[in-house]
This record gives C-alpha cells, structure tokens and sequence, in this order.
C-alpha cells in the first residue's frame, strides 16, 4: 500500500505545529494542512470521485496548489496539473485527454485571466463533470455561476484518512511540453512519485529543517518532486513564489532563512544579474535541472552565493530525477552527475547498441523511476519504451569513471553542410562573451547548406555590442564549420512557465518573419 498523502497525514501527527505552507503573508501548519487536504478529500468523495478517477488541477505557486494535490491523492484519485499558461483551446484538449472527470482552476491573476480559460475549456467538453474554481476571496460560494473551493469543503470534515493504492497505481499524469508534438500524458506511479522523492532527499541531504524556495512550478515534475513531494515527506517548509523575480527571492532567502534553492537556467541567471543586497547565507544548496547550466553561470553564481550548485538530469517521463551530482563526491563542472540509485543509463547509436566510451549518443534510462508509459499511446509507447529501456531523445556521453555529460537534443542537432553541430557547445561559448546574458541556438534553412546556424542573443543591462562584433568574435572561438554565420540581437527569448528557452518557438517565430 502506497501514497503520496501518508507523508502528510504523518507530519500533520508528529509536526502540527510546524510551518509547511508560506506565501507572502499566509502561513499555514502541517496540521492545517492535513485537515484542508482531507476536506478537499471528502468535498471530492461526496461528489462521486473514486479512488483512480482522474482530476485536473491549474494553479500557480499558492497554496490551493499542495492543498488541493494532497486532497486528491487522499482521495486516491490522480492528479493531473495543467501549465498555468494553457489557453482554453489547450486546455481542452487536456481535459479529454486525460479523461478528467473534475477540474480545480484558479481565478488567475491580472494578465493572467485563468478561470475564464478554464470555463470555457469545460463548457467546450463532455469529459469533465465538474470544474471549481479557487478565489482569492474565501467567502465567495460561487464564481461565474460555478463552484468555490470554499463551497466545496463547506461542512466536510476534517479528518480523511487517504484512500489505499498499490505501488503501481497511476498517481500523476504530468503532460510533456510538446516540443516534439502534441503533449503526451506521462503516467507516473505511486511508486515512481515516492522512491524519486526519496532520491531527491538523499541526494540533497535534506532533513526537516530545511526551508526550501519554490520557485519552480509546481506543475512541472522538478519542482513537484524536488520542493513539494520531498519537503512534504521530511516535514520541510516550503516557500512559495508565483512569479520569479531575483530581487523578490534574495529578499525572501533572507527574510526565511532559506536553505535550499532549485531552479532552471535562467533563474541563476537572474540572480547572478541582480544588484539586490540581500543576506542569502543561509542557502546551503543550489539545485540546477529543466536544462543544461552554462558553466560560466554556474561559476559565477557560486562566486557570488558562496554555494555549490548540484546539476542533475531528468525527465517528465522518469519522475524526474536520471542522474545527479553529489555533496559528498567532487563534482566535475558541465556533468550532471551519475545516474541514482536503482536507475541504469546508456548511450547508444540509431540502432540502440551502446556506445564506445565517450563517444555521443542517445540517452536510454530503465529503473524505478521510468513512467508506466505515455496514456493511450500504445504506439509511442512502443517506440519509446523499446527493449525494456525510456529512450529520451536527448544526446549525452559519458566519461570514464562514470558522470553523464548532456551534449544536446536529437531533436536540436543542426546539420550543416553534412557536419553534425550540437546548440549547447556554440551556447556554452557565447555565455563567456562579457556582454551576453542569454542565448539560444537554433538551426535556420540554408539554400547552399541545408541548414545554417543562428544565435539568437540577449545581452546584459547596460552592455553593448554589434550582431557582427558577435560574429566575428564566434569566428575566433570556434571551428569554421561550428561558428553562427548569423547573430540576432533580441530584447527576450521565448520561454515556457518553468523559464525554460522554448527553442520550437523561436524556430517557429523567425521562419515566419523571412
């Protein structure tokens, strides 16, 4: 018997008095935390719910998000998070994808305007049978004509103990960005969810004291493993962050005493950038993941903090956690460590052999973390889960004693003039050039080539140069085969909701301009 919810209900016995929940001035117990989870949990009961039925949840960084997550495991149902930037379009066709028969949105936010999304999403279709909304105010019965989570758990009791599952049994549907496609629903189990929380734990040497910023969204399997379902099962504090904005988390490490701080790229950029004079040494640790770390800002980052950054790897398809640093071994700058505990990894060519040591190839994941397989996807699961093995889609060679380097996506590689070049080595030099603060690397059609090579580049407050000074200065860097014949200068890079340079986009943006 296996669920997420009993590290709660535990905590809630043991720790009732600790902190779980902070959000600006919100503070909320793991006993207060329990007994909403466990009305959530009956509000879902005495409206037909049954313990595997699947029930969509919207939300930002509030604390509706664990609140409700938790509800619905007690319930043992499975949780399936939407991206909060969803339009009502796509989140349809989640809703009848994943066969969710009740859906959780938030209001939304100015500019942010999710309920009305959410409602015309469900009207749209006869799969889901109920949708409640979550509003600011707590009063409200109703909004828009639709139920509150106010009303939901009016007179529902708090006390709920959570529904018995198997190992196996489905707890979390967490939907792939799409890079590639349409969004596949990766199945992850009870089993998957735990021993990967577990993994995250011993890995960051967690305990309970631990105070952890959660900057990353909580729909997204890195932050719902690493800052929602570890913390939860220790009895941590969790600091919640809507939006991300480095001078707001330098004043909240500080104000909180934060410990520990996981984020995607582009978030230790910005807090490399920011001149905020907060005190941040309570931070012990900084997690790295969502995509591949510059080293020039790795190095700068823990110049600055004085904290070692742990880069790790994953998926959404493997829980997320493949392979990551470690405290207690040296760590090798550009790796992402070894593969944890229980999780095998090999590089392997077209025909899935392996191989030769330091060779590149595609990275293939089997263990207890890897997803049951993609939600009525019989044949991607076939193509994805051949002989036994996850194939990623994600190229990565490994060195002799055993540390995964990521090289690229299959799907990134560019082809030029029959030469195979890798994004990631033309970013990694760019991100050295003094007046680059982001860069992405994409693949554009040549005539004369088949494809060519453009960087697309954002550079530091204050910092100046030309798109050919950039050019010429990667001519003197890299090899004539490798070096971008194209420099574009750009205020922003398209991103995702998890900071994350959506790479698909900007493809998609600069073919439609030419």
């Amino acid at each position: 018997m296996l669920n997420l919810a009993a590290a709660l209900q535990r905590n809630a016995v043991i720790n009732p008095d600790k902190i779980a929940i902070v959000c600006g001035e919100t503070q909320i117990t793991y006993a207060q935390f329990n007994a909403i989870a466990s009305q959530i949990a009956n509000g879902l009961k005495a409206r037909g719910i049954q313990p595997g039925d699947r029930v969509a949840l919207s939300c930002p960084n509030l604390p509706f998000f664990p609140l409700v997550y938790y509800g619905i495991q007690k319930a043992g149902a499975v949780t399936v998070p939407l991206n909060v930037l969803l339009r009502a379009r796509e989140i349809q066709y989640h809703l009848e994808d994943s066969q969710a028969k009740f859906y959780f949105c938030f209001e939304g936010v100015e500019g942010l305007p999710m309920a009305e999304a959410g409602i015309e999403a469900f009207q749209k279709t006869d799969a889901c049978e109920q949708l409640v909304v979550m509003t600011a105010d707590q009063t409200l019965s109703e909004y828009q004509g639709f139920e509150t989570l106010t009303s939901l758990i009016h007179r529902q009791s708090a006390e709920c103990d959570y529904a018995p599952r198997n190992a196996d049994d489905t707890a979390v549907i967490l939907y792939t960005s799409g890079t590639t496609g349409k969004p596949k629903g990766a199945e992850l189990t009870q089993a998957n969810q735990y021993l990967n929380a577990m993994a995250a734990q011993n890995l960051m040497q967690m305990a309970g004291r631990d105070v952890h910023l959660v900057t990353l969204p909580l729909f997204h399997t890195f932050g719902q493993t690493v800052n929602m379902n570890a913390p939860v099962s220790l009895g941590c504090t969790m600091v919640l962050v809507p939006r991300f904005d480095p001078t707001l988390v330098m004043g909240l490490i500080e104000k909180h005493g934060v410990t520990l701080f996981a984020g995607v790229p582009t978030m230790f950029i910005g807090m490399n950038l920011c001149q905020a004079e907060s005190d941040c040494s309570s931070l012990r640790i900084g997690v790295s993941g969502g995509a591949s770390l510059p080293l020039e800002v790795l190095k700068t980052f823990e110049e600055k903090f004085s904290v070692p950054i742990l880069e790790g790897y994953g998926l959404s398809e493997t829980s997320p956690i493949v392979c990551f640093n470690h405290l207690d071994k040296q760590r090798l700058p550009g790796s992402v460590g070894q593969p944890i505990q229980g999780v095998e990894v090999r590089v392997v060519d077209d025909k899935d052999q392996p191989v030769a040591l330091g060779e590149p190839g595609e990275i293939v994941i089997r263990g207890h973390n890897v997803m049951k397989g993609y939600l009525n996807r019989p044949e991607e699961n076939e193509r994805a889960l051949r002989h036994g093995w996850f194939h990623s889609g994600d190229v990565g060679r490994f060195d002799e004693l055993g540390n995964l380097f990521i090289v690229d996506r299959v799907k990134d590689l560019i082809i030029r003039g029959g030469f195979n070049v890798y994004p990631r080595e033309i970013e990694e030099v760019f991100m050295t050039h003094p007046a680059v603060a982001m860069v992405a690397v994409i693949g554009v059609p040549s005539s004369e080539y088949g494809e060519d090579i453009k960087a697309c580049v954002v550079l530091k407050e204050g910092q100046f140069v030309s798109s050919q000074e950039l050019r010429a200065w990667g001519k003197t860097q890299l090899a004539a085969y490798k070096y971008p014949r194209q420099v574009e200068i750009r205020d922003t890079l398209p991103m995702n909701a998890t900071g994350k340079i959506m790479k698909k986009d900007l493809k998609a943006e600069i073919t439609q301009s030419v």
